[in-house]
């Protein structure tokens, strides 16, 4: 018998353990390096109509989720998705995925390694590790100039086929090693194994101590300095803040190819969306469909087809413009969904989008633990009791000082236009109407 719902992020559902919520049971599918064949999607439609309740979730790492799986559905589900390759990988509690890469890896004409050919090693050298914590996620990047997103640890371009080794360190990323290409998954496999037997949960965990002692467990020789072969790598260090690790919704050309991102709102989708999804692959000649980490899809197309039109297609389901203000909002299932929120939070969300600020970045979760956004946001609502608890440029686990229904936040935010975030949300003035003060101000 399954545990009940988590109270905390620590459960990583796959197929044969799928995760109980407040709609049924969640399964998550990890297609390798995030990437579906048009076959093993509309598999998952179909698993998601027949055997969930035909909604669908996107994640950050680029992996699909399907609702409302009953204890009676979850074998022929596994056994469906299994027969296409989309089975779990592992049975141990261990990361049924542990690599994360762009959606254009391999496509994208700066990547200075082999992206695909590198995760999928990386995958190989950490499947036989026992121990290794569910979470442990490695990001992999062809470029020097990608803004990552957070990972237990990173390997990054830093030249034509040299590549370094970072790990997290809670307070950034921290730069232990560099190498060839080939050597890399090697490395990352002792660097992981090291990791499993500290007993962590992540890697930015450990002791200042105990990463100094993963770092010295890999004994590799610095190419970085041959000028050659890292031609401007930069000093010091990796960045953070370029190129977007994921590219943004809409139109984009490349050497004879287009690209199209479309992003589902709020990171979730119907299954007879994500068909449309399918379909508009086959009328641009796409064979795959990539998921991104911006909890979306990626198509690609010949240059010569007429793939504006077809996304034009998919406006009215999901978010195909750069510019659509859900962008800027990340949002939980929330209520009656997950059975750890009280507050309709993709609703609620859907109606923030309308009034919040162009340049102010909103997180909606329906509980402290923050699912779909565990870091800062300008502006983050937390539900509990049916209010939102108030927290500007915080994260979800921290205290706020006061809580709100939906609608005097509405209603603050069309004056934060003029007065700002921090005067619009001040505790003297919440406190004055519907809203419950925590603590005094």
């Amino acid at each position: 018998m399954l545990p009940e719902a988590p109270a905390r992020r620590n459960w990583c559902p796959g197929l044969a353990r799928p995760m109980p919520t407040g709609d049924g049971l969640l399964a998550r599918v990890h297609p390798p390096l995030g990437i579906l064949t048009l076959d093993q999607a509309r598999a998952v439609a179909e698993g998601a109509r027949r055997f969930g309740n035909g909604h669908l979730d996107l994640t950050a790492r680029a992996n699909i989720q399907i609702r409302g799986v009953t204890e009676a559905t979850r074998a022929p589900l596994a056994d469906l998705l299994g027969d296409v390759g989309l089975g779990d990988v592992r049975a141990d509690g261990g990361p049924q995925r542990l690599t994360l890469t762009s959606p254009l890896a391999g496509r994208d004409p700066d990547e200075l390694v082999d992206v695909p050919r590198l995760a999928r090693a990386i995958e190989a050298a950490g499947l036989d590790i026992p121990g290794l914590p569910a979470k442990t996620l490695v990001v992999v990047t062809g470029r020097r100039d990608t803004a990552l997103p957070e990972a237990d640890c990173s390997v990054i371009a830093r030249g034509p086929a040299i590549v370094a080794i970072a790990i997290e360190s809670g307070q950034g990323l921290r730069d232990i090693a560099t190498c060839g290409e080939g050597e890399a998954p090697g490395l990352i496999g002792a660097l992981l194994a090291a990791f499993a037997r500290t007993g962590r949960r992540r890697m930015r965990d450990l002791s200042d101590d105990e990463r100094t002692a993963l770092a010295e467990t890999l004994d590799v020789k610095v190419l970085a300095q041959d000028p050659a072969r890292c031609r401007e790598t930069e000093p010091g260090g990796i960045s953070r803040s370029r190129v977007p690790f994921a590219p943004t919704p809409g139109r984009h050309e490349g050497n004879a190819s287009q690209i199209l991102v479309i992003d589902a709102p709020f990171g979730r989708c119907t299954a007879d969306a994500f068909d449309r999804i399918v379909v508009a692959a086959v009328a641009i000649g796409a064979s795959e469909i990539r998921l991104s980490p911006a909890r979306g899809f990626v198509l690609s197309a010949a240059a010569d087809v007429p793939a504006p039109s077809v996304l034009e297609g998919l406006a009215d389901a999901f978010i195909t413009a750069p510019d659509d203000p859900r962008n800027r909002i990340d949002a939980c299932t929330g209520a009656p969904g997950c059975a750890s929120g009280s507050t309709p939070t993709l609703a609620d969300a859907g109606r923030l989008a309308g009034a919040l600020d162009r340049d102010v970045s909103a997180h909606v979760s329906g509980c402290a633990k923050g699912c779909a956004r565990p870091g800062p946001a300008e502006l983050t609502l937390v539900g509990r009791d049916g209010f939102y608890g108030i927290i500007i440029g915080g994260a979800p686990g921290d205290e706020p000082a006061w809580d709100l229904p939906i609608e005097a936040v509405l209603e603050r935010l069309g004056r934060a236009k003029t007065v700002g975030l921090a005067a619009a949300f001040a505790p003297d003035t919440a406190a004055t109407e519907f809203g419950r003060t925590r603590r005094p101000a």
